[in-house]
């Protein structure tokens, strides 16, 4: 909004000539993302409290756990008012790429948000069943996916990083895959979110870096520069992007340990979808599975965990997600998030130095 209210009058008014920045635009979004969540944060948690949206801890599982009992979740709703808010402040409305991650973020928010109110507000163990959340999920990356496929212009290549010239085609199948990139991101985020502050703190580091890329891929000089796909339209997400950068650090001044509420599906899986949805339209899929590494790690953890029993009758881990595992053993809550950021941010430069290595 005021983008379209202020940059209209930059030929009168010279100093709003700075609304056309996309860097200008994107810091202030990140800021103003900041600015919503020490706002409305506390209110946030006090009416959580008052729903009596309380985290319910798993019996079977490390037993420091057992004094989060009562913790509010559901925060991720303010997650997804310290993005929305400055997005629409911030970027350029008319662009359709911004609405498809919003319009992601939001639906799966949405399921979340239903998911957790069942269980914590209605008291409901069982909240969506995991058909229904899949099909929704589907559906909703789905959709995406065939709006993408439908624009004039938008390839349906997928390009590798480090390999230049392998970008193969997938034509019509590109919208089960780009279905396939959303969905998988959004549950491995989910399935991350288990000790405070190790979701969000990789989930910001991950923004920042798609911040990067999406302003290279839609820049045609930058991105032909760097040999990476250029698609036009895409810079405006380094708005969105530094909105969901500023949102991460926010809620974690909340969500560090010890936490005071926790996001609940409500925002691991609209902060999952939103980067998988990132990861889409800016070309750099395959990318994902670098910079996210992370969420990739503690995915397969649960499906080799899940393998293995069924199959061998043995587990893999002590518990999965893999982080269990690490508690079970002995290692420290703070250490294992800290030591996972450190690991995302190595390999967040690493996916950067692939626009030099192709």
């Amino acid at each position: 909004m005021l983008y379209h209210l202020f940059y209209p009058l930059a030929s009168d008014i010279k100093l709003f000539n700075v609304f056309k920045y996309l860097t200008f635009r994107s810091i202030y979004a990140m800021i103003t993302a900041l600015v919503v969540c020490f706002i409305i944060g506390p209110w946030v948690i006090r009416k959580l409290e008052g729903l009596q949206a309380r985290q319910v801890i798993r019996t079977d599982g490390p037993e420091s756990h057992l004094k989060k009992q009562g913790t509010p979740t559901m925060g991720g709703v303010l997650i997804l008012a310290a993005i929305i808010v400055p997005t629409l402040l911030w970027a350029d409305l008319t662009n359709q790429y911004v609405w498809l991650t919003i319009f992601i973020i939001v639906g799966y928010g949405l399921i979340g948000f239903v998911d957790d109110y069942k269980k914590v507000v209605e008291k409901n163990p069982k909240g969506l069943s995991p058909r229904q959340k899949m099909f929704w999920q589907v559906i909703l990356g789905g959709i995406v996916g065939v709006a993408l496929y439908s624009l004039p212009g938008f390839s349906t290549d997928v390009y590798f990083p480090f390999f230049k010239r392998i970008h193969p085609d997938l034509g019509i199948f590109y919208i089960p895959f780009a279905m396939l990139v959303i969905v998988g991101a959004s549950n491995a985020v989910n399935l991350t979110d288990g000790l405070d502050g190790l979701a969000i703190g990789p989930v910001a580091i991950n923004a920042a870096t798609y911040l990067l890329f999406s302003y290279i891929a839609g820049n045609v000089r930058l991105s032909g520069y760097l040999q990476i796909p250029y698609v036009a339209g895409s810079g405006e997400l380094a708005v969105l992007c530094g909105a969901m950068v500023g949102a991460g650090l926010g809620f974690l001044w909340y969500n560090s340990y010890p936490a005071e509420v926790f996001m609940g599906d409500v925002g691991s899986l609209s902060l999952g979808g939103g980067l998988g949805t990132l990861a889409v339209i800016t070309k750099q899929e395959i990318l994902l599975v670098i910079v996210g590494g992370i969420f990739v790690i503690e995915a397969l953890s649960v499906i080799f965990q899940v393998g293995s029993y069924k199959y061998r009758g043995k587990r893999i881990f002590r518990m999965a997600p893999i982080h269990h595992h690490f508690e079970l053993k002995g290692v420290a809550e703070p250490k294992i998030i800290v030591r996972f950021w450190i690991i995302t941010i190595i390999l967040a430069l690493v996916a950067i130095s692939t626009l030099k290595l192709r």
